[in-house]
Formats: structure tokens, sequence, C-alpha cells
């Protein structure tokens, strides 16, 4: 993990010119094409396409010896049968998944789309598109984690640890379910999908931001909050950081929303919602961390800087930080920094095109500590960022 902060901060620090680093959100077809994480097919020669997560890559294929088998153009030395692979089951579904797995494997569906529990109800037109949209943003978020090192355990392997998500709408009685997670089940209403209905319930609930994959970083946050901080060696550090967990969720729940967040929130909390209860300060924060890491992964890998922007923002210190003596602190200030200057771009880059900011939110230095402490859990973990960037 240091290596790849290491590596970021050199190429934060470093021009973009020709070939001189690799693309790590751009792949290229046999015929020389650019490819996209949610591509399937490619526009030019209309070579299948499918994302390998264990290698973070997205390949054209060729078809393999067995029917329905394929291979991966990007490793063409690499042992057929080794490298044989099977193409998801639900490519031809609603959800479109261009993903693949060991064709030796006895499921049919690739790991994200094995978390599934519920499905929506395609008997509702709706619910198609609806899916589609859902599952993208799901991928996104499996993607991410699978590159950290994460683990990512279906509930159909381990009931009791692993992870599961309903996508369901309305019940019998016309009651909409609520999005949030629980014992590893991560609910979402399937009608979040929608774009005005979930800009008409962000507005309701005072937020400047609210996506599809913020849900699934939000939710899978508490998820990993019990497997990575609950009965482990980090909770009394948590504790220390964002509070204690053992407060009465439901009183704290009332609380918010009948008197709302404090008034200098802005102080300690990346989010207003964060100051409800130390989970969801928690689970906030991780999302704030992987909506990052994932943004300026894929800026410098499209070769974006704003290292020639005059902003004068001032970088964070070390003392901002949850260890400061850490020797990847340095490092991880490159990135944190890096991603002030970033953001700030891309919101003039929105209001010059009418759009609301792409990140209206500020980071206090509290949070910046929160946000190392959440790193550097990561990394005991085993995170695997560092090899997702280390031949840029």
């Amino acid at each position: 993990m240091y290596r790849f902060f290491e590596q970021l901060s050199t190429r934060i620090a470093a021009p973009f010119i020709g070939e001189s680093s690799r693309n790590s959100k751009v792949w290229r077809c046999r015929c020389g094409q650019s490819l996209f994480f949610r591509n399937s097919q490619c526009l030019a020669c209309s070579a299948a396409l499918g994302y390998q997560p264990e290698q973070s890559r997205l390949s054209s294929l060729q078809p393999g010896m067995q029917a329905d088998t394929w291979l991966l153009d990007a490793d063409p030395e690499a042992d057929p049968e080794a490298g044989v692979l099977r193409r998801c089951a639900n490519l031809d579904s609603p959800a479109a998944c261009n993903w693949l797995l060991p064709a030796n494997d006895h499921d049919a569906l690739c790991i994200a789309c094995s978390l599934n529990h519920t499905i929506p109800d395609l008997s509702i037109a709706e619910n198609h598109e609806r899916w589609r949209k859902v599952e993208m943003a799901k991928r996104r978020l499996v993607a991410q984690l699978v590159s950290l090192g994460l683990q990512v355990i279906p509930k159909t392997v381990d009931e009791e640890t692993g992870l599961a998500f309903d996508f369901i709408g309305v019940d019998l009685e016309g009651k909409p379910p609520t999005t949030g997670h629980s014992n590893g089940l991560i609910t979402l209403d399937i009608k979040e999908a929608d774009d005005a209905h979930r800009e008409q319930i962000r507005v309701q609930m005072h937020e400047p931001y609210r996506t599809l994959l913020g849900h699934f970083r939000h939710e899978v946050g508490h998820y990993y909050w019990d497997r990575l901080i609950a009965n482990s060696h980090w909770l009394e550090p948590f504790r220390g950081l964002f509070g204690d967990e053992r407060a009465s969720y439901t009183d704290a729940l009332e609380r918010h929303y009948q008197q709302g967040a404090p008034l200098d929130w802005q102080q300690h909390y990346v989010s207003a919602y964060a100051t409800m209860h130390p989970w969801e300060d928690w689970a906030e924060t991780w999302a704030h961390y992987l909506h990052m890491m994932d943004a300026v992964d894929t800026a410098l890998g499209f070769g974006m800087s704003a290292r020639e922007m005059d902003f004068d923002y001032q970088p964070f210190p070390p003392s901002s930080l949850y260890d400061p003596q850490h020797p990847g602190g340095a490092a991880f200030l490159s990135f944190v920094n890096a991603w002030i200057e970033l953001a700030g771009m891309l919101n003039e880059l929105s209001r010059s095109m009418g759009q609301p900011d792409f990140y209206p939110f500020v980071l206090p230095p509290a949070v910046i500590a929160k946000l190392h402490f959440i790193h550097l859990v990561i990394q005991q973990e085993g995170g695997r960022a560092d090899e997702v960037l280390q031949d840029l």
C-alpha cells in the first residue's frame, strides 16, 4: 500500500507525456480502440470484451477451444488452460454484466453478480433500466474493493460473514424499503435508480450529494466496520477518533432528525449525516475515502493534473494525520493534497457547464485524520492499492 502512495505522489508531481505512464482506466482492444469499464463489445471491430476483476483489466477476447469459453487477448502468452474464462451469465440480462470468471468455476455468475440476494421484479418494465444502473454502480464498487485487496465473500459462501444485496421495491402493503445495511445484507430501494426520484429525496434530506455508487460505498462501509473494526485491536482507537459506537443508535437517529447537525459540524465531520452516530461517521468517511481513491486514480490515468493551477490551497501538514510518524504519512498527504487540488479543478469544470459542484464537500484536518485511520485499516487488511498502479 505504501508503494502505491509513493508512486501516486510521483505521478502527481510529474508531467504526463506520451506513453510514459500506463493508463489505469482505459484499456486497448486488439484493434487499438480505447475500451472503458462498462464496455462488453468493441464499437470499432465488434470484438467481444470482458472484465477480469482479479487483474483489474478489460480485454478483448478470443474464442476458446470449448463452446462459450474465452481467452484474453491482453495475455497471449499465458497458458491457454490456465486462462480459459467464461462470461457472466448476466451478460444478456438487463444487468448487462461484462465480467469474466474461470471456465472451471461451478457458478454461472461472476463475483459481483453472485452477491445478489434479491434482484428487482422484472415484470415491472421500469425495473429493467433501474437494474442496469444499479449493477453498473455495484460493479464499480466491487472492482475497487477487489483492487484494494479487501475480501469480497458472497453470503452464499459464508452466511455469517458474507456480503449480499437486496434490490427491491414497495412491499405488498405499498411500503417502500429502507436503504441500509444489516449483518452483511445491503438493501437498496430500486427507485433510487430513477434520477428524478433520487434528486427529490436528496433535496428533501438536504443532502449535497446522492448517487447509487455513493449509497453502495457508504453501506459497504458498515459491512467492513463489522469485519475489520468490531472485536479487533482497532476498536479502541476507533472509539478515540470517531466516538463510542455503543451509544444508542435509535436515540442518535431521533436526535439527528429532530435537531439536525451541530453548528460546528464542518470542523469535525465530512458531512452533516456523519454527526449522527460513530457508525455513520465511519461509513461516511469510508465512502469518501473510496471516492477520493477512485477519482484520483482515474484523473491521473487520463493525464489530468491540477499542479499547474494556482489554487493557492494550503496543503495539509503531517500533524493532520492519525499517525503523523507513520512511514507512509508523507505519501498519504501527497494523495490527499492532490485530491484537494483536483476537486477544485473539477468543481470549476462543473460550474462551467452549469452543473453542481463535482465534490461539494470541505475536508477539515479532523477528517484527514479519520481518512488516514481508514487507510491504515485497509493497509493492514492486505491492501493492494499499490499493485493497481505500480506500472504507471
